[in-house]
């Protein structure tokens, strides 16, 4: 909170003798600010003594990479310099979330769940829509609190739960990383001469230039942001006249009554999965902001207005594409679901159509940057020893992770987005319902209602017993009520033939329901 910080501050200057030394202090102060860079300049937690450590921050300081992990940006060093405007957090999650695996997502819905035009465009964008909330909800920490999503989670996971949640969302990180590296390599190996160019090559550019953006850190990521959307979005309006005529909107869904409702939920809980997993790093990009100027209600609504445009945008291609898959033997070759239906689509381009490929595949590193960058955050959160490791050589690791899983899963795209966006979003949305009652129930009648400057002070955070019990709740209601490939619950067994999935909702209600009581408890019991 700022009154914390204003107390911190006012001990760290000391009293002060006269007036005359006061108006020094003040200019030296001013000086000190305008070289302060708060993503460079940081209080070491824990000086390291290791030689390896001791050397890796020398590179970190004499590239000028960002330094700052974990760390809290303090009120003092979010000015209006670092502050992103109303419009550019808009184009920040837009060029994020304008990529061409939203295309392949949305196609699924036909080629998986036999889906129409007007059922599957329904769905994906409804569950975009209402997947879009909880990011735009955490995406407004950023600037209130000064921390990273993760360890604003600890105010309501608690110090040891929330590594449960930071192992989650570091499989989450990553693997939306690797479905973005093997989505590129596809479209580049498509429009290669006879293939010439592989998957695994266009796997390797893209997570080579995804390194390099997240090595420097959140200047370079937010100006590499503020223009990729422009190549990105003019290639696929380009996609959306020359494939448009071959869209068949008036088709319909291959299956009917009980098995269409269970097909149609099962599908919007997908495309709710992919945009509520932004939700547990979306306060990374924003903690520089000036909570004066980028309020919670502005970056809420900044938030909402540019991930709902992308998703619509992309959503809307993905369903075209794949409805249209009958009129063109070219597009139904390359079938749904795969990297090759959008170079498919730019066929009667010719080589300007083959240019455009390559612009949508390259397109996809403003997808990638994102999670690559927050898991170098997360790795920090998990330990005493892993804060120490500089935040690049995180994202490193993790770059040669999603490189090597994308190698492995490539040839099995498809299975992956079915199978990995939905059980990914269960424990999202746990978290969300646990996070929403914590601030809403209890945190609302606290004075004040968070200290942002405990965020490392163990002592001061939530034992986490109730968010435990209510997180292992909510994940029994989600098993029970699931319906994936390799298992469906009992009570998502009777909807149609394949079942429905009703996971993320039931987990919902259930830790919502078994949260209160236990929080009133253990705060009686422990007080905090």
């Amino acid at each position: 909170m700022a009154s914390s910080d204003e107390q911190v501050a006012d001990i760290e200057k000391g009293p002060a003798s006269d007036v005359d030394n006061s108006r020094l202090d003040s200019s030296t102060e001013k000086e000190q600010r305008e070289v302060h860079d708060p993503a460079i300049d940081i209080d070491e937690l824990i000086p390291s003594e290791n030689i390896v450590i001791q050397w890796t921050k020398r590179v970190e300081h004499f590239l000028a990479l960002e330094a700052r992990g974990i760390h809290r940006v303090k009120s003092n060093e979010q000015s209006p310099k670092t502050t992103l405007s109303f419009l550019q957090i808009v184009v920040l999650w837009f060029s994020i979330n304008t990529a061409s695996q939203n295309i392949t997502l949305a196609s699924i819905g036909q080629g998986v769940y036999g889906l129409g035009f007007v059922d599957a465009t329904l769905t994906s964008i409804f569950g975009a829509i209402v997947g879009s909330i909880p990011v735009a909800y955490t995406a407004g920490w950023g600037p209130w609190s000064g921390n990273r999503t993760m360890i604003c989670a600890r105010f309501s996971m608690g110090w040891w739960p929330v590594k449960i949640c930071v192992l989650l969302n570091l499989v989450v990180l990553i693997g939306y990383s690797m479905i973005d590296a093997v989505v590129a390599g596809q479209i580049l190996s498509a429009v290669s001469p006879n293939g010439s160019l592989t998957v695994e090559v266009g796997i390797a550019i893209t997570a080579v230039v995804t390194w390099l953006v997240t090595t420097f850190g959140i200047k370079i990521f937010h100006y590499y942001e503020r223009y990729a959307w422009i190549p990105q979005s003019i290639v696929l309006l380009i996609l959306a006249g020359t494939a448009g005529p071959k869209f068949d909107i008036y088709s319909k869904s291959t299956v009917t009554g009980a098995t269409l409702a269970g097909n149609r939920l099962t599908f919007f809980s997908i495309c709710l999965s992919s945009a509520v997993t932004y939700a547990p790093g979306a306060a990374d990009f924003l903690v520089y902001c000036d909570p004066k100027i980028a309020s919670r209600w502005k970056v809420f609504g900044a938030t909402f207005i540019g991930l709902t445009l992308s998703f619509v945008f992309t959503f809307v291609l993905g369903a075209g594409l794949a409805s249209g898959l009958q009129n063109d033997p070219a597009w139904n070759a390359a079938g749904t679901g795969t990297g090759a239906l959008v170079v498919a689509g730019y066929d009667s381009l010719g080589a300007f159509g083959k240019f455009c490929s390559v612009i949508a595949a390259l397109g996809l590193i403003a997808n990638m940057v994102p999670p690559t960058y927050s898991s170098g955050i997360d790795f920090q959160i998990l330990g005493r020893y892993p804060a120490i490791v500089p935040r690049y050589l995180w994202n490193t690791l993790a770059v040669i992770i999603f490189a090597v899983c994308a190698l492995a899963g490539r040839n099995s795209l498809s299975e992956i987005f079915t199978n990995f966006l939905a059980l990914m979003g269960y424990w999202v949305v746990l978290w969300i319902a646990i996070t929403l009652e914590e601030e809403f129930i209890f945190r609302r009648k606290m004075k004040p209602t968070f200290v942002w400057s405990d965020w490392n002070r163990q002592e001061k955070l939530p034992i986490g017993i109730a968010a435990v019990m209510a997180f292992c709740v909510g994940w029994v209601g989600a098993v029970l009520c699931m319906a994936q490939y390799y298992f469906t619950g009992p009570i998502a067994k009777p909807i149609g033939d394949y079942g429905g999935d009703m996971g993320n909702y039931v987990g919902f209600a259930f830790a919502s329901l078994i949260y209160p009581p236990l929080r009133y408890w253990e705060l009686k019991k422990f007080g905090r």
